[in-house]
């Protein structure tokens, strides 16, 4: 079946990014929003990546495909109920959020059951909203599908079709499954990087020290504690029962650290460093996670006035974008004195280009 319309709830980074990813690569599908931010959706207008900006879930929404539901989950059940006069044989309901077991547990043995395919794009950024929203996010990223029970092979089918169709990469599983793996390597490291911050902020003096040297290892494993406070209040609440089996485990797995060092335990303490190291340093380079990923280089800069302002220049002046730039003062575990981060992919590649060609000295992790 032709994928000729696709409709949003919700138009915020993910939707707006999804929105935006079928808009490139596949222009001739008509595309409609609705969100309750009036500002994204004459946004999305403005920039062309929707035809049509909805006042509410009404007659507009006919004729979908798909419907993404991309609407904070505290509103999915007010969403879903208006959305089953929608779903059908040719119209299959999918949404994006990080917890499936909620959604998937409300609509079961409901008429939307047999027309709902859970969803989550493995991608994100510390930022939100419409704004942020990037036609590269779902680039080589996984994408979980957590069908419904009831869905048929053959909607799932053309449903991984669509997400291989936008350069993810779809992987099915059931939706308990996904939210014990989600929890462990998206939902804890979230709150062990807010816990390590705030443990942080409360050990450090008046003078503020820590926070003024905080190494370049601190920063790597604390970035996402930048994101939603928001979004991971309500990710914790609505994977309460996996994140509270994971801190359990993770706080037996410091117990046991602890009784290392606190015993002097030098083989012990070696074997889980090591092992460690060796189980991180296999995980796959190419494919993007559950975290967001970071396009960033390190350069070599000679400290004169305007070199910043030089290079800032050769790239703006080829129309790459720069996410953040500063000056590198504790370089405890990484080369360059300048940190240069862009929004995508494409552009790290070209500003790498770039500067190689001026001859600064790059370095990327």
């Amino acid at each position: 079946m032709e994928v000729e319309k696709i409709g949003f709830i919700g138009l915020g980074l993910i939707g707006g990014s999804i929105a935006k990813t079928i808009r490139r690569l596949q222009p001739g599908i008509t595309l409609v929003a609705y969100d309750v931010d009036k500002e994204s959706l004459s946004l999305a207008l403005e920039e062309h990546t929707i035809d049509a900006a909805l006042g509410g879930l009404d007659g507009g929404f006919a004729g979908c495909q798909y419907i993404f539901l991309c609407a904070p989950v505290q509103k999915n059940a007010e969403f879903l109920e208006k959305l089953s006069e929608f779903a059908g044989e040719q119209c299959i309901i999918t949404d994006v959020g990080s917890v499936k077991s909620a959604i998937h547990e409300e609509i079961a043995h409901t008429p939307l059951a047999p027309y709902f395919i859970g969803g989550h794009p493995m991608a994100g950024s510390e930022k939100s909203g419409y704004a942020h929203a990037t036609p590269y996010l779902l680039e080589n990223a996984y994408y979980i599908i957590t069908p419904s029970g009831e869905t048929s092979p053959e909607a799932v089918g053309r449903f991984q079709q669509l997400v291989q169709s936008l350069g993810a990469i779809p992987i099915l599983l059931d939706y308990k499954e996904h939210d014990f793996v989600t929890g462990a390597v998206s939902h804890l490291p979230h709150i062990l990087a807010s816990s390590l911050v705030n443990l942080v902020e409360g050990l450090d003096g008046e003078d503020g020290m820590m926070k003024k040297i905080a190494a370049g290892g601190f920063k790597d494993i604390t970035r996402i504690a930048s994101s939603s406070p928001v979004m991971w209040q309500q990710i914790c609440l609505a994977n309460r029962e996996q994140v509270l089996r994971l801190l359990d485990a993770f706080l037996e797995e410091l117990g046991r650290i602890r009784g290392d060092i606190a015993g002097s335990s030098s083989e012990n303490l070696f074997r889980f460093f090591q092992n460690a190291k060796d189980y991180r340093d296999s995980l796959p380079i190419a494919s993007s996670g559950p975290l967001p990923k970071i396009y960033d280089v390190y350069c070599d800069m000679v400290d004169e006035a305007g070199g910043i302002a030089t290079l800032a220049t050769i790239l703006a002046t080829n129309q790459i974008s720069i996410k953040n730039i500063g000056i590198i003062h504790n370089r405890e575990f990484q080369e360059g004195v300048l940190h240069i981060e862009f929004y995508e992919e494409k552009s790290l590649q070209e500003a790498l280009g770039l500067l190689r060609k001026y001859r600064y000295t790059v370095y990327v992790r």
